[in-house]
């Protein structure tokens, strides 16, 4: 069977975007060697459990962008806590961007064999701090999307959603479990066709008047795209918390 493309690898959009403003609140640790953005409730200072550990595969800007931070720092103030994955080892795209002859395929190709790599000594990292009863969601915006449909194909996670994605192929649906998503019409709706032809459990957003990239470099100062970014965090987590139950 072919495998299709349905999301393209990164291109411009991906590059392009709102720098947003805020303080975070998470802290960066490392974990199997790798920078990790990591937010907790702040109720667990009282010793109530968390709902769950979302593992965070962000964009091509990185976990630690203030974007992606804030975004985290959300998902754990809804009562999870959240690890963020440097995959990029210190080399987001935002280094390179106004950099003369910067060859972003190779950039890519790059960051792609350190995911490789570093992502599943990562998550077994993860699991020995965090347990390995505890029940792990994914989500992945831009880059970080193949990895969450592995993380479902493999039974690592019991739910997963991605945002604007890139690099995926038709077998990428076949074997997930659970995603909510938005990107291209026509090929979004052949992930959905494959959905339902698998029989998966899913939920799908189309926001209009954005652009890719837009739930976690939306304006914040345009209203359509400040509150289609809030929508975004906020039905992913509430998706979580169906599974994490």
């Amino acid at each position: 069977m072919t495998d299709n493309v349905l999301a393209q690898a990164p291109g411009d959009d991906c590059c392009k975007g709102v720098k947003h403003s805020g303080e975070p609140k998470g802290t960066i640790e490392k974990i199997a060697g790798l920078d990790t953005y990591i937010a907790t409730p702040s109720y667990l200072a009282a010793g109530q459990p968390a709902k769950g550990v979302i593992l965070f595969y962000a964009d091509v800007f990185g976990p630690l962008f203030i974007n992606n931070e804030l975004i985290q720092d959300y998902f754990a103030e809804q009562g999870f806590i959240v690890a963020g994955i440097d995959y990029f080892l210190g080399d987001p795209i935002q280094n390179h961007i106004d950099e003369d002859g910067f060859d972003r395929k190779a950039w890519i190709s790059k960051s792609r064999a350190q995911a490789r790599e570093h992502e599943p000594k990562w998550y077994e990292a993860i699991k020995k701090r965090f347990g390995q009863e505890t029940k792990y969601t994914a989500v992945g915006y831009c880059f970080g999307a193949p990895y969450v449909c592995e993380a479902g194909a493999s039974g690592k996670i019991v739910a997963g959603a991605i945002a604007h994605p890139s690099s995926l192929n038709e077998s990428h649906f076949r074997n997930i479990n659970e995603v909510d998503s938005a990107f291209a019409t026509e090929f979004r709706r052949r992930a959905e066709d494959i959905l339902v032809e698998e029989k998966k459990s899913y939920h799908f957003q189309v926001f209009s008047g954005v652009k890719h990239g837009f739930a976690v470099k939306g304006d914040p100062n345009v209203e359509n795209e400040r509150w289609a970014k809030e929508e975004c965090a906020r039905t992913t987590v509430e998706w979580f918390k169906r599974f994490s139950k």
